[in-house]
């Protein structure tokens, strides 16, 4: 089957049903942002440091990978920066889309699929802002390669992925107070369920998402030329019985040095 086409859908259904990561930031964030106060999320609830931008935004080539729902794209822009969001769901771009006419901002919005920005020219952007997202690829090497490649050189990667430990747990039984080891790393949403359940699955359009590797989340990007800077973990902000053991989401600055 065709993962970006059905996880487009599956988001698109999000944006609908009002989920969190399909909110658009409010007026007075962007007005906050405009006046210097600014800070982005790429994980759950923590901000990215800002020690981990450069002092002033201003005419910085920034590509939102992934990240459409008018949540870091706007705010960046409104910092002065000059943005492109990328997104394989039309309705999260249209998410950005909304703030940008709202508050007067501008960005670009491109939908997309995250392994393959052939819309894009190599060694173009300055800074790539890449949140939790490619939990819903199958593979996430050609993520790495692809943001690289249109990265210049000295550029940096902000990436946000989930700790696969998380999914090495069964969600119902986890999210009831049990931690319950049940999967394999790397496995798949549809792994987790029985044959005749698949089907009805899919039909919801739910997302598929995919537990990938630490080998493949860092050592992918050390691989596709990437030097890892900085790192922090995240959590779901207490509300998982997981979140009393261990932080199962990451974030990493990476800069291009090829």
């Amino acid at each position: 089957m065709d993962i970006s086409k059905h996880n487009s859908m599956a988001w698109d259904k999000k944006v609908e049903e009002g989920a969190a990561y399909t909110k658009a930031v409010s007026k007075e964030i962007i007005e906050k942002s405009r006046a210097g106060e600014w800070e982005i999320t790429v994980t759950t609830g923590k901000p990215v440091p800002r020690e981990w931008f450069p002092a002033t935004l201003k005419g910085l080539k920034i590509l939102c990978l992934a990240s459409g729902g008018g949540q870091q794209g706007p705010v960046l822009a409104a910092a002065g920066a000059d943005v492109t969001v990328t997104d394989i769901s039309r309705k999260q771009l249209e998410q950005d889309e909304i703030v940008a006419e709202r508050d007067g901002l501008t960005l670009k919005t491109v939908h997309g699929d995250m392994m393959d920005l052939n819309d894009f020219e190599d060694g173009y952007f300055d800074m790539i802002i890449h949140p939790v997202s490619n939990v819903f690829v199958k593979d996430v090497l050609p993520v790495w390669k692809e943001a690289s490649r249109v990265m210049k050189n000295k550029g940096v990667l902000i990436s946000g992925f989930t700790n696969p430990l998380l999914f090495i747990f069964d969600d119902a039984e986890e999210r009831k107070g049990n931690l319950e080891v049940k999967h394999s790393v790397p496995s798949s949403t549809l792994d987790y369920l029985a044959k005749e359940d698949i089907e009805g699955y899919l039909s919801q359009k739910q997302t598929i998402e995919y537990a990938h590797t630490l080998e493949d989340q860092i050592q992918g990007q050390v691989d596709a030329g990437f030097v890892i800077s900085g790192f922090y973990e995240d959590d779901f902000g207490g509300r998982r019985v997981l979140d009393n053991y261990i932080k199962t989401f990451i974030a990493t600055k990476a800069v291009k040095v090829v």
